[in-house]
């Protein structure tokens, strides 16, 4: 066979240098507002449990595999046999102001050979949602995710859920559409909604974020003056 002779069909632009990403590791990742810490369950089982159940409905758990629990040791338990995994690898949001862990999420469906990896089982307490620490926690593993090597960062939820496909959208992530009937979990269907960024899109947001978590972006109030997406748009104008 004549290796040289290009064939008919249309193919995609070749990656001669292409090695693969790195593995995801167990690091501390920190930042201004918050740090990214890896999930120690006796560290940090009862600061998670005690700000999760704040939010004493339970509508945080919606969209999540699992239950709300009724206790702190169902709690701890179900830490121990579902979030102590290589793959999802989770870590707890640190707020650096009292050193407390508000948050939580995981990097999943890791294929480090192709440089995909999924950023997922993202549970924020009340404390931390809307704050600049949950911002800077998105912005800390997108930042770490694309310095280990990866093309691809992905999101998806379910399609019924809207805040978590704003969130999406607000940190860069692109719409790519839904997959239909994908998951059956607590007994009924999830259409699954798939977003995705890119690491040739990464520079710009990248920018926007530091732009909008400088501590100028923020009054003596704590208040926002400029928006994350207004950080963008100054970049495009």
């Amino acid at each position: 066979m004549n290796t040289k002779q290009a064939l008919p069909q249309p193919v995609g632009e070749p990656l001669l240098h292409w090695q693969g990403a790195e593995k995801p590791v167990r690091q501390t990742i920190a930042g201004n507002y918050c740090s990214i810490v890896p999930l120690d369950v006796n560290r940090h089982a009862k600061e998670l449990f005690s700000a999760f159940s704040e939010e004493a409905e339970g509508q945080n758990w919606t969209y999540l595999p699992a239950a709300p629990p009724t206790s702190f040791a169902q709690f701890k338990q179900w830490l121990t046999d579902t979030c102590c995994t290589s793959d999802p690898l989770f870590f707890v949001v640190v707020d650096n102001a009292d050193g407390c862990a508000v948050g939580m999420a995981s990097l999943m469906r890791i294929d480090a050979s192709n440089g995909v990896i999924e950023v997922g089982h993202i549970h924020f307490s009340q404390r931390l949602q809307q704050t600049p620490q949950a911002s800077e926690a998105m912005y800390l593993l997108m930042r770490q995710v694309f310095a280990w090597g990866y093309r691809r960062y992905e999101w998806k939820c379910d399609n019924l859920n809207g805040p978590s496909k704003r969130a999406a959208t607000r940190f860069g992530f692109h719409f790519e559409g839904v997959f239909r009937q994908a998951v059956v979990y607590k007994g009924r269907n999830r259409d699954t909604a798939w977003f995705s960024i890119l690491d040739s899109e990464w520079p710009k947001q990248k920018e926007a974020f530091e732009s909008w978590l400088d501590e100028e972006n923020f009054d003596d109030n704590g208040r926002q003056l400029l928006s994350l997406q207004q950080c963008v748009s100054k970049l495009e104008s």
